[in-house]
């Protein structure tokens, strides 16, 4: 059975050595300063891993209106892990310096062109040289093109006007993964507005972790989703963030607490914020 939300290090080692080793890569970022993810790459990676870029790589291009991340095209990003060398059976393993927020999008996205075939790294970097295993700052070797092709989508998204539709039936329950004081209307710093989604709830992507920055038990995560979904089945919530990186966050949480079905609202609050008459609450969720 291939890994389909998280691996352990030792886990991912086993499978380097063997036969048919998995795509590693690496996907670290840092949306203050966006080049600092490649040349931490540069410094020391997983052996093998390849590098993508959060907005050159796992991000369409931005109109202004469509949110700072933008889904990429389904068949460009297809083509884009297939240089990689993926095929359509190739086991992918994502990983990150930041707890997974921005290898769960990697994750998201192959699930999205339907590749069931994608996990993260538990703990990522610092959990695999914890296990004593060894980075290295050579380059990855060239890969042999594979054969990716996007099939069914095994993810869910809904647009600007869905979201804007529920205001009025309430029928989907919006979650929102921003820290709480940005989810209140303060302090913000990235997006031209301050607030939140009217209705939303928030839980911030790091409630999903541990005190290592690992991901809490499948049992913990499901508790604390149910407590937050107070009825709603998970199929109808709606993930959002800033931009649609950190949600995916909450979605492999879902996942991983046996909770699928949930969709991402891929503009999020950097969408939201900016369409005409989009109503904006602030303060604590009502």
């Amino acid at each position: 059975m291939p890994f389909d939300t998280l691996i352990s290090a030792q886990a991912l080692a086993g499978l380097m050595a063997g036969q048919h080793p998995p795509l590693v890569v690496d996907c670290g970022f840092d949306l203050m300063d966006t080049q600092a993810g490649l040349l931490a790459y540069r410094r020391a990676h997983l052996p093998g891993a390849h590098y993508l870029h959060l907005e050159e790589d796992l991000s369409g291009a931005v109109t202004g209106r469509n949110g700072r991340h933008p889904l990429p095209d389904r068949e460009a990003f297809a083509a884009r892990m297939a240089a990689l060398g993926a095929d359509d059976d190739t086991q992918i393993v994502a990983y990150d310096n930041a707890g997974g927020v921005y290898a769960a999008r990697l994750w998201w996205l192959m699930r999205w062109i339907g590749h069931r075939a994608v996990a993260v790294l538990d703990g990522g970097a610092a959990a695999w040289t914890a296990a004593g295993y060894a980075m290295t700052g050579e380059p990855a070797a060239v890969a042999r093109p594979g054969r990716l092709t996007a099939r069914e989508p095994l993810a869910r998204t809904v647009s600007h006007q869905d979201v804007r539709d529920n205001l009025a039936t309430r029928k989907r329950l919006v979650v929102d993964a921003r820290a709480p004081d940005r989810f209140r209307g303060e302090n913000e710093t990235i997006d031209p507005v301050g607030g939140h989604i009217p209705g939303a709830r928030n839980r911030l992507f790091r409630e999903n972790l541990d005190s290592l920055g690992q991901f809490r038990s499948p049992e913990a995560l499901r508790a604390g989703f149910q407590a937050l979904l107070a009825g709603y089945p998970p199929e109808q919530l709606i993930s959002q963030c800033g931009s649609g990186v950190t949600a995916c966050h909450n979605l492999l949480a879902l996942e991983i607490a046996g909770l699928p079905g949930a969709a991402l609202y891929p503009g999020s609050w950097s969408e939201w914020c900016v369409q005409a008459g989009a109503p904006v609450a602030t303060g604590a969720a009502d």
